[in-house]
């Protein structure tokens, strides 16, 4: 049924694929021994990529002939004899594991989620990352997994995916699909508080501010759908559902056309077992613009995100299972 079900979804709308204009495929292998890209970045002078990876440190790209050096780090006590290399989850709290970034552009600050330690900041010099808060309403954070800076006001929002289950949980496929505990939330730079804009969320994820500040978009992974929750107006601090899509989304991320996003997303079929990656290019009216399928270069695995730049002609991905940060560009 699963199968019959996805094939209807997208016979419909062949011309989407058809539009398709990433054909060029390459990749920027991480070094040796580590994975989990989940999360790209280019900062404000288009330098990078930044990246998180298994053994927590925040990487950056600085070139062919460099390749990715050590920018940042989370952990306050990490050490670079236990952690560095480690692909072993069971370390995220002493070693970190970033799953999020968004750069506030105006100032040069990085703001990070930190799965296991909560939402950090750090500036162009790179180095050990700031701790801005770690629990909200008294309320620890368990599996902060998303973040977006507004990029007018500075406000950070990010998105905390369960109270009841984290990202080991997420590795070792042992999550259960009907909890509801995830929250959406915001940071405000200048009175350092944390306000809970909705709970009761299923698994959310990938928040973004709308370029004109009037909503966020998150994704809600088992519930197969993205959510609008307003800011302003008569729907002010209230959801709703903006999209239900044949598979589980994630991150989503501003496109460089305003009022246009990325969503990563993945259908997962049980019987037999496989995955398939897609991006999914949607506007603020829950429109979908184009949809790219990236299961010839990631096979059966899981996509994160989908970040584009360079005017809308690259795009880059991100898997928190592989050891490469995918680029894709047109023709």
């Amino acid at each position: 049924m699963a199968k019959l079900s996805i094939f209807v979804t997208l016979f419909f709308i062949p011309s989407l694929f058809a539009l398709d204009p990433y054909t060029k495929f390459t990749q920027l292998n991480l070094p040796p021994g580590i994975i989990g890209p989940e999360s790209v970045a280019l900062d404000r002078l288009n330098q990078g990529p930044y990246t998180g990876v298994s053994d927590g440190r925040i990487l950056v790209y600085k070139g062919p002939n460099i390749g990715f050096e050590d920018f940042a780090y989370t952990a306050p006590n990490r050490s670079k004899q236990l952690c560095d290399g480690t692909t072993d989850v069971n370390l995220g709290p002493t070693c970190g594991r970033a799953l999020g970034f968004s750069f506030n552009n105006i100032i040069g600050v990085l703001y990070i989620v930190d799965t296991f330690l909560g939402l950090f900041a750090v500036g162009t010099n790179g180095g050990p990352a700031t701790l801005l808060a770690n629990s909200a309403d008294g309320v620890r954070f368990n599996f902060l997994n998303g973040v977006d800076v507004n990029p007018l006001t500075g406000e950070v929002v990010f998105t905390d995916g369960s109270l009841n289950f984290n990202f080991r949980n997420i590795v070792a496929q042992n999550a259960p699909s009907n909890d509801s505990t995830g929250r959406l939330m915001i940071y405000n730079p200048i009175t350092k508080q944390v306000k809970v804009l909705s709970d009761g969320l299923s698994d959310p994820g990938g928040p973004v501010f709308s370029l004109d500040q009037t909503f966020v978009l998150y994704a809600e992974f088992y519930a197969k759908r993205i959510m609008k929750y307003w800011l302003i107006g008569p729907k002010a601090n209230t959801s709703e559902v903006l999209l239900n899509l044949p598979g589980r989304p994630i991150k989503i991320k501003r496109a460089t056309t305003p009022g246009e996003f990325w969503v990563a997303v993945n259908i997962f079929i049980d019987q037999p077992q496989s995955i398939t990656p897609f991006g999914y290019k949607i506007n603020s009216f829950g429109e979908v613009l184009l949809i790219k399928e990236f299961r010839a270069q990631y096979n059966n695995t899981q996509i994160n995100v989908v970040q584009e730049y360079n005017n809308g002609n690259t795009l880059f991905v991100g898997s928190r299972t592989v050891s490469y940060i995918g680029i894709y560009t047109k023709w």
